[in-house]
């Protein structure tokens, strides 16, 4: 999904012009940016919480070389789905599953 499929759904949904749907969408987005920016956290009900993690400097090793590198500082944006969000969607999996609609990894 992208941000324009988003914008179509603001605008079926709620019935307003396109260009007002893009317009809440985007400053959505900035706001939830904004936030997270300041290093706030977002809690979402019944969909989850964004949070920013900093993560201290570490060595590493470059996979191809076997040579140890530095990886720096930085901070990093993580997800915690709710309990709710969780539940619909293994709901959506069993009743894909149920229907023949599975992924094909079994």
């Amino acid at each position: 999904m992208t941000k324009a499929d988003i914008i179509e759904g603001v605008y079926e949904k709620v019935g307003f012009s396109k260009k007002e749907s893009a317009e809440i969408v985007e400053l959505v987005f900035d706001t939830v940016k904004e936030t997270l920016e300041r290093g706030d956290k977002i809690k979402i009900s019944g969909f989850g919480n964004f949070q920013v993690r900093q993560k201290n400097a570490r060595v590493g090793r470059n996979p191809q070389t076997g040579k140890e590198i530095e990886i720096s500082a930085r901070r990093v944006l993580t997800f915690r789905p709710s309990q709710v969000l969780k539940s619909a969607l293994n709901n959506a999996a069993e009743a894909a599953a149920a229907s023949g609609g599975g992924s094909g990894s079994d």
